[in-house]
């Protein structure tokens, strides 16, 4: 059973920056991880927003590209979004969301939530002045 604990959320002023970090336990290295950060804003849909392949390229939302960068790593352990220039409209809570692969098979950069079983409590962000 994977378990998946997001950290990092907070309040900040407009323009401000914040790291997320989704820190990942119970998972079979034998089978590869794939993840994604997903958000859902008061009254709005879950949106997948950043996620990388098992190359290290990543993927984003038009929403946050250039803003935000996601990071996963070699140890699948750890999955980070670095935030910058955040603006009122990424107030939401970010969640991020896993599925495990049946082999050390390949990761393509999903935003879709349909693709993933295991998923995070979440943490919240907010951005105002």
């Amino acid at each position: 059973q994977v378990n998946l604990v997001e950290s990092g959320g907070g309040s900040v002023r407009p323009g401000g920056s914040l790291t997320l970090s989704c820190a990942v336990s119970g998972h079979d290295n034998s089978r590869r991880l794939c993840m994604t950060w997903f958000r859902q804003a008061p009254g709005k849909e879950r949106e997948g927003i950043a996620a990388t392949d098992s190359n290290g390229i990543a993927t984003y939302h038009d929403s946050v590209k250039g803003r935000f960068t996601v990071d996963q790593g070699n140890a699948e352990n750890t999955l980070t979004l670095q935030m910058h220039s955040l603006k009122p409209e990424d107030t939401a809570t970010y969640y991020c969301a896993a599925r495990a692969l049946m082999s050390r098979g390949y990761c393509y950069a999903l935003l879709d939530a349909g693709f993933f079983d295991y998923w995070g409590q979440g943490t919240q962000v907010s951005v105002s002045s």
